[in-house]
């Protein structure tokens, strides 16, 4: 299953460590390690808020006998939450062509805003695939939109567990219980759009729900 590195050094090595994890037989498959939205933008390097513009085919090297392709979207940056020390204003995204390979399709030329997250890679361009966190901007809650700003940067130190079935506890005391799958049956449900797993004061985990506020001392190290 695929996590989300921070950063990859180039398209070849990114393309081959995907196409390593397709399962074998399965020439149409992407499978990717469930993840709470918080924990997406802790592991990712770049969270944007964007609009699509246009798409192209683009070779994913030079190398005339690397047969890959890449989608290259042409976006409208609308805010950066997170990748400020990277990249300063992102004008392209690329994505694998091929779907097996976690390809994500993307409205162009459309009204539709999508919370982006991805990797940067080595020469500072933009790599987004399905294992990452990409949603329309309208299906995110309130409180997604406010933890983007401020919550999911302050909380990255404490651990989320996807909980599957009974008896699952935590192992750790920073960890939160993340049971929407177990509950709902999906991923995405309550606790992924109304909670946020935060640290406490004497260095527990939690989760939170409602509006929630941002302790002074934090409030100058945190780029809006």
């Amino acid at each position: 299953m695929l996590h989300s590195p921070r950063t990859m050094p180039s398209w070849a090595l990114l393309l081959r460590l995907l196409a390593l994890l397709r399962p074998p037989g399965l020439s149409e498959a992407c499978t990717c390690a469930p993840a709470h939205p918080q924990q997406h933008f802790c592991y990712s390097a770049l969270a944007i808020r964007a609009k699509v513009s246009s798409e192209k085919v683009v070779p994913a090297s030079a190398d005339p006998a690397d047969t890959q392709k890449l989608i290259r979207y042409e976006i409208k940056q609308i805010k950066m939450f997170k990748g400020f020390e990277k990249v300063k204003d992102v004008q392209y995204i690329y994505t694998p062509f091929d779907s097996s390979l976690c390809g994500v399709k993307l409205e162009a030329n459309s009204q539709k805003q999508y919370l982006l997250t991805g990797q940067v890679l080595s020469d500072g361009k933009v790599f987004i695939h399905l294992c990452n966190y990409i949603e329309p901007w309208e299906n995110l809650s309130f409180l997604q939109r406010e933890s983007l700003n401020h919550h999911y940067h302050l909380n990255c130190g404490c651990q989320i567990t996807t909980c599957y079935t009974v008896p699952c506890t935590i192992s750790a005391p920073n960890e939160c219980l993340w049971t929407d799958w177990l509950l709902e049956r999906k991923l995405y449900g309550d606790q992924a759009q109304h909670s946020v797993c935060m640290k406490n004061v004497d260095g527990t985990c939690s989760w939170y729900q409602g509006h929630l506020t941002i302790r002074k001392e934090y409030v100058d190290i945190i780029q809006p």
